[in-house]
């Protein structure tokens, strides 16, 4: 077996801490809630409510109306409040995605 260079020694001893560094798993702050990203938390007292008072409200972000048997796609999207409603038009939950 040939001799192994010092400056291969070397560089290989350099660039280990970096490659199990790549290994380390970061520790994420403390998440933000789904319900609290699009703002579906501090809307919660519209559950109940007919959807005609959604026309007076402004939104952060997107709205996605669901409707009974309404088709709907799987895209989550955070930021988006997902507002369900009943047979009867009234709201029955508020959900971020």
């Amino acid at each position: 077996m040939p001799p192994v260079a010092p400056r291969f020694l070397l560089t290989m001893a350099a660039l280990a801490p970096l490659a199990l560094a790549a290994c380390v798993i970061e520790q994420p702050g403390t998440p933000i809630p789904a319900e609290q990203t699009c703002g579906a938390e501090g809307l919660q007292g519209l559950v109940g409510q007919y959807r005609s008072v959604l026309a007076s409200m402004t939104f952060k972000g997107p709205v996605r109306v669901i409707e009974p048997g309404m088709a709907v796609t799987m895209d989550y999207n955070a930021t988006r409040l997902n507002v369900e409603l009943d047979g009867a038009g009234k709201i029955t939950r508020l959900t971020c995605g």
